[in-house]
C-alpha cells in the first residue's frame, strides 16, 4: 500500500486508523484478504489465485449457474440482439423488452401481483425501502439487517426503529411502543448473510400484520435454495401469500447481476415514479437480464441443483462438526465457523489458501455481535471431493476453539 501523506484536516485523515488495520491483516500474507483477485476463473468451483488453483468457497454461487450452458448461452444471445448495455433508466430509455418479460415472469414465479426489476441487489432494498416508507411511518427492522436495508431507511423519511434478531417477542414490544399514527413497515431477511441464520418468517409476518404493520422479507440469499420450487424461505415456512413485499438479487443463485421486488399489492407499482434508486440509475445490461430470465426458469423447473446443493451442505456441515468445529446456525448454503478473535482468524484464512481453499475473512464492524468469522458458501456445483478438500484443508489449520454452539 502507497505511503500517503495526510494531513490533520485532510479528508483522508478519518481513514488512519481504517489503514493501519488493513496493513496488520495484509501483513498475515501474500494475497489480500479483501479483494482478492482471481486471476482465471476455471469452473463455478475452481479459480487461479495468487498463480495456484483453489477451490472456492466463498461465492454465493449457490446453484452453481455461472457455467450453464443454457444461462452462457442466453448471455450471448442477448449480447448479440441487444448490445451490451441500455445507457439510461427505466423511465428514460433503458427499458428494453427483456425488463418487462422478466418483470412478468417473476410474477407467474411469486403469484405475485407486480414485480419491479432494479440494477442490483442493494439498490432493490434502497429503492423499495426508500420509496414505500416516507415522513411519518415506521420502519421497523431487524438488528442483523444487511447494511442496503439500513442504508434503505437512511433514504426514506420514515423513522427507524430496531428489534432483537429474529425475536418475534420483541417485535411485538417494538410495534406496541409505536404512535398510532403512520404506516409502519417491518423489513427482515430470509436467510443473514453472515451466520446464516434462517428467521422465523411466519412468526414475523403474523406478528406485523397483528401490529398493523405490512412485512417485507429479503430474500436474496434463499430464493434458489428453499421451498419447493425455490421461492425462498417464506415459501418454506407456508407464508408467501402472506408477506406484502419480497426483495432479492440476480447476483446468487440466479449467477447474474440485478435485483427485484415482488408484491402481491398492486400499487408497488407507484415507486417506479419516486423511487431514485430506480429513477437515477442506468438499467441492467441485456446480458444480465438474459442470464437471470434463465435461470429463473432452472429455478422454477428443475430441483436437480438445489438437491445438489443440500447434499453438500450436510456433507460439510457434518464434516466441520467431526473437526469439533460447530457452525453458528443449523445447516445451510451459508456456513459460518466462529473464530476466537480477529488475527487468528486472519492466520486461518491465510492458512486455509495455502492449503488450495478459498472462504470468506469476514470481521467486525461487519458482522453481528463484533464476531469473527470463516465464511462458507456452499455451491450445488461443488463435488464431493472438493468438500472433502475443504474439510482436509480445515483438518491441518490452527482456528482457535469455536466460542459457542448454534441455537
Amino acid at each position: 500500500m502507497p505511503e500517503l501523506a495526510v494531513t490533520p484536516n485532510s479528508l483522508f485523515s478519518k481513514f488512519s486508523d481504517v489503514r493501519k488495520r488493513v496493513e496488520r491483516i495484509d501483513a498475515f500474507g501474500d494475497v489480500r484478504p479483501f479483494g482478492v483477485v482471481f486471476e482465471e476463473l476455471l469452473s463455478p468451483t475452481r479459480a487461479m489465485v495468487d498463480g495456484r488453483e483453489v477451490v472456492l468457497a466463498g461465492t454465493n454461487n449457490y446453484l452453481g449457474l455461472s457455467y450453464d450452458e443454457t444461462c452462457v448461452a442466453a448471455a450471448k444471445t442477448a449480447l448479440d440482439q441487444h448490445g451490451t448495455a441500455t445507457t439510461g433508466s427505466r423511465l428514460a430509455n433503458g427499458t428494453y423488452s427483456e425488463h418487462v418479460r422478466l418483470e412478468e415472469e417473476l410474477k407467474d414465479y411469486f403469484d405475485a401481483s407486480s414485480a419491479i426489476v432494479f440494477t442490483t441487489g442493494y439498490q432493490s432494498n434502497l429503492a423499495a425501502i426508500g420509496a414505500l416508507a416516507g415522513k411519518g411511518d415506521h420502519l421497523i427492522i431487524d438488528t442483523d439487517s444487511h447494511a442496503c436495508i439500513y442504508d434503505g431507511c437512511r433514504l426514506s423519511d420514515a423513522e427507524t426503529h430496531v428489534f432483537r434478531h429474529n425475536s418475534p417477542e420483541n417485535l411485538e414490544r417494538r410495534l406496541a411502543r409505536l404512535p398510532e399514527t403512520g404506516a409502519r413497515l417491518v423489513v427482515i431477511e430470509g436467510l443473514y448473510s453472515m451466520f446464516g441464520d434462517v428467521a422465523p418468517v411466519a412468526e414475523l409476518t403474523e406478528v406485523a400484520h397483528k401490529g398493523n404493520a405490512m412485512i417485507l422479507v429479503d430474500e436474496a440469499h434463499s430464493v434458489g435454495c428453499y421451498g419447493y420450487k425455490g421461492h425462498g424461505v417464506s415459501a418454506a415456512q407456508g407464508v408467501l401469500d402472506k408477506v406484502d413485499f419480497i426483495t432479492g438479487t440476480f447476483s446468487k443463485s440466479f449467477a447474474s447481476i440485478g435485483g427485484f421486488c415482488v408484491s402481491r399489492h398492486p400499487e408497488l407499482e407507484m415507486i417506479r415514479f419516486t423511487s431514485r434508486p430506480y429513477l437515477f440509475t442506468a438499467s441492467g445490461s441485456p446480458a444480465n437480464v438474459a442470464v437471470a430470465r434463465q435461470a429463473l426458469d432452472i429455478i422454477a423447473k428443475s430441483g436437480a441443483n438445489r438437491a445438489n446443493l443440500w447434499a453438500r451442505v450436510r456433507q460439510l456441515y457434518d464434516g466441520l462438526l467431526s473437526l469439533g468445529l460447530t457452525p453458528l446456525s443449523p445447516p445451510g448454503p451459508i456456513v459460518a465457523v466462529e473464530i476466537s478473535d480477529e488475527l487468528t482468524a486472519v492466520r486461518a484464512w491465510n492458512d486455509l489458501l495455502n492449503q488450495g481453499v478459498y472462504l470468506n475473512l469476514a470481521l467486525p464492524p461487519a458482522t453481528p455481535q463484533s464476531k469473527s468469522l470463516l465464511r462458507l458458501s456452499v455451491s450445488a456445483a461443488h463435488s464431493e471431493d472438493e468438500i472433502k478438500k475443504i474439510l482436509d484443508a480445515f483438518r491441518v489449520v490452527p482456528t482457535g476453539k469455536t466460542l459457542r454452539t448454534a441455537s
